[in-house]
């Protein structure tokens, strides 16, 4: 069949929905194929020791985050008796049991990963010690360290069905010592919380092994614990020792009174600690009374609860990553600064006046942001600052500029999103700081319940007798810290339509004044999905009459049921579609009948895909210098297209546009090295380099590649036109 002979839309839509839920994947059940996919690069041999070791950490603090926000979620629903399906149509019930059935096949090959792993560190002389292991000389030094360091800061704390049970964080680990009293024989169950601020694994002081070499020892504190909890119980003898850590529901909830949100919201995040224990996992030595003991103590449900006979808290692993065997962690690579602002003299404006810049995280570097606004702090003839602040370091860069350029007399404005999960106090106090030196500090779209997601940043400034704008326009968050391992991009424009915009989208954060008429951007809850459904559809008429057609998305999750459908539609209408998606995928690709137009592929690595880039062919085909292209800080999910304001942005610039549809999509898409390829049915398989196939890794090729926009000079020498010929056969 066909573009022009392509099936009529409403029996295209009939199709479509004949298929019922069964043509979406579950969100939560996409998200734990992502992690499986994180934990898989724990054995990939291209990764060496210590990131393999790193990717096994990442995947048990993504898990963690899962249960106290997502999982946590769906207990609320179901125990409200909220009987909504899901797209897929699942309930809440059904989907905690689906996922306790997955994360339990999850945590016994993070378990079988350790241990891998652990074999490997002591080949190199790094090791995770038992009591058993330490020599006398090792377990002197260790009791001097715990009573110097470590004993003033634990309690140990009775517990039996008379006496209240104490109350645990989430998170914290709880060491359970059952004991009895040396005279008596009386029995008794003691707990020692594990406060976060201590250390998990004590570094022990360095030896040489019989091979000459240095030999790394480490010991779990749990497992000093133990070896002395004499020390915290004279007189008791420990007949066993066991671990339990409670997840708990991290949700806040608050509503805003007339009184001062600050203190609103501290309240709020200081019961986050009280929320209900939504997972429990436990010691499977522990005795049974002891477990029924916790169990009751924590008031969790049986199903909720996970035995485990291995390491605790998985994530902690990280802290084993020891800066000292640089033979054992990624080679250091150099991250560059933009020339053509070298050769403006480090001048930024000048620069940016002249034209548009990319500059592509992590592979050049966040000062530019920095150099950026500390210029504007500088500059006389700058009046104001427009920022927004989503996420940022606890000694943030960002702020500091931003308070100087206060100090110096501008005018600045910043939107501070309070809600941003997890960083909530930090970004109250950064809040609070900002306001002290006089910044006008606004917090968003609170009463309309509308997390202000977008980054944005404007520099107003006095030139040739009028004010010019320039404007920095982010797929991913002000954190210096962040910005070393997100791929992001950060977008640089003195264009007077985008200062339009952006100062229109600055009135609505700030006034609640919805913005209209924008030039070339779009916003969300207002425009974004709208602009994105209708530019699918815009490919669906030029392949039915037949022009070339073409849709490439990089986003990290897909989620909303109309924009898959749309892109349903526009398979079937002849559209290739190639959608390279870090994360969640609902949409169910190489489904005959249904989506055999479409491919989709996940890239996992060294750096974390974060960069949002939306590409549309427009009757030229991708790709080609004539497509839309747009970058944005939204994925496609409810969230960030109806509960958010995100920002979206169209590209025209041609150095800029070629950069991000010519450099850095089809790299992502070329990409073979570091990719996976999601199935039909939602899982993945890893990407195989095909007879002949040249290897590539989008992320090295990065690192040794100036991006386009930013090259200066050397530009035209030094791109490789190889590049342009690409097509959507590389996914």
């Amino acid at each position: 069949m066909t573009f022009a002979q392509a099936e009529p839309a409403n029996t295209l839509r009939e199709k479509i929905e004949a298929f019922g839920p069964e043509r979406f994947f579950n969100r939560e059940l996409s998200w734990l194929e992502f992690n499986k996919r994180v934990l898989e690069e724990s054995e990939n041999p291209r990764n060496p020791l210590l990131e393999r070791l790193r990717f096994l950490a990442i995947s048990g603090s993504n898990l963690d985050e899962f249960y106290r926000v997502r999982v946590a979620g769906l207990h609320e629903q179901a125990e409200s008796c909220i009987g909504d399906l899901t797209p897929d149509g699942m309930t809440p019930k059904l989907q905690l049991r689906k996922i306790n059935e997955a994360v339990s096949r999850i945590s016994e090959r993070q378990q079988a990963r350790w241990k891998a792993l652990q074999r490997e560190l002591a080949s190199e002389g790094i090791e995770l010690l038992g009591a058993e292991d330490l020599s006398d000389a090792g377990k002197t030094w260790l009791k001097a360290f715990f009573m110097r360091h470590v004993h003033a800061a634990l309690s140990a704390v009775a517990v039996d069905a008379s006496r209240p049970f104490p109350h645990i964080q989430s998170q914290e680990l709880a060491v359970v010592l059952d004991c009895e009293d040396g005279r008596s024989g009386e029995p008794m169950c003691a707990l020692v919380t594990v406060s976060s601020k201590l250390e998990r694994f004590i570094r022990l002081p360095a030896v040489k092994g019989s091979d000459g070499k240095p030999q790394t020892g480490f010991v779990a504190i749990e497992t000093m614990i133990s070896l002395f909890a004499d020390i915290l119980l004279p007189g008791y003898k420990v007949r066993q020792a066991g671990l339990f850590r409670p997840l708990r529901n991290s949700e806040i909830e608050f509503q805003e009174k007339s009184e001062d949100l600050q203190k609103v919201l501290r309240r709020a995040l200081g019961r986050r600690q009280l929320g209900e224990v939504i997972r429990l996992e436990m010691s499977s030595s522990l005795s049974e009374s002891t477990q029924q003991l916790i169990v009751n103590g924590l008031k969790i449900r049986r199903d909720d609860v996970v035995t485990l006979d291995g390491l605790f808290a998985i994530a902690d692993t990280s802290q084993l990553i020891v800066s000292d065997r640089p033979d054992l962690l990624y080679k250091p690579f150099d991250i560059r600064f933009p020339e053509r602002i070298r050769e403006f003299d480090d001048d930024c404006f000048a620069a940016i006046a002249e034209k548009d810049i990319v500059v592509h995280h992590p592979y050049e570097s966040f000062d530019v942001v920095l150099q950026y606004l500390r210029q504007a702090a500088a500059d006389p003839d700058v009046l104001a600052i427009k920022w927004t602040l989503y996420r940022t370091s606890k000694r943030s860069p960002v702020v500091e500029a931003l308070r100087e350029a206060r100090e110096a007399g501008k005018q600045v404005t910043v939107m501070i999103e309070v809600m941003a999960r997890f960083d909530e106090l930090n970004n109250l106090d950064w809040a609070r700081q900002l306001e002290q030196v006089g910044v006008h500090v606004v917090y968003g779209l609170t009463h309309l319940e509308l997390k202000t997601h977008a980054k944005l940043g404007q520099v107003v400034r006095r030139e040739n007798g009028g004010l010019r704008t320039y404007c920095h326009i982010g797929t991913g968050n002000y954190h210096p810290a962040t910005a070393r391992i997100y791929t992001d991009i950060s977008y640089f424009t003195a264009d007077p339509a985008v200062g339009r915009d952006v100062t229109k989208i600055f009135n609505y954060v700030t006034t609640y004044s919805r913005p209209h008429d924008l030039e070339r951007m779009y916003i969300s809850p207002h425009g974004i999905k709208s602009k994105i459904i209708e530019s699918i559809y815009e490919e669906i008429a030029h392949a039915r009459a037949g022009r070339p057609a073409a849709i490439w998305m990089k986003l990290n999750a897909l989620v909303d049921p109309e924009v898959i459908d749309a892109l349903y539609e526009a398979g079937l209408s002849g559209v290739p579609i190639d959608l390279v998606i870090r994360g969640i995928c609902c949409l169910k690709p190489g489904v005959p009948g249904l989506s055999e137009n479409i491919r989709v592929k996940s890239i996992i690595g060294r750096f974390l895909e974060h960069a949002r880039i939306y590409c549309f062919g427009g009757g030229h085909g991708l790709p080609s210098a004539r497509a839309p292209v747009y970058i944005s800080s939204a994925d496609m999910m409810p969230r960030n297209l109806e509960r958010r304001v995100e920002a979206m942005t169209s590209i025209v610039n041609p150095t800029v546009h070629q950069q991000i549809l010519e450099q850095i999509m089809v790299a992502n898409l070329k990409d073979n090295l570091q990719s996976w390829r999601v199935k039909s049915d939602g899982r993945c398989e890893r990407v195989r380099i095909l007879p002949g196939e040249e290897p590539f890794s989008a992320h090295e090729y990065f690192m040794t590649n100036p991006s386009l926009s930013g090259r200066g000079g050397a530009l035209k020498r030094n791109f490789p036109r190889r590049f342009a010929t690409a097509s959507s056969s590389h996914a």
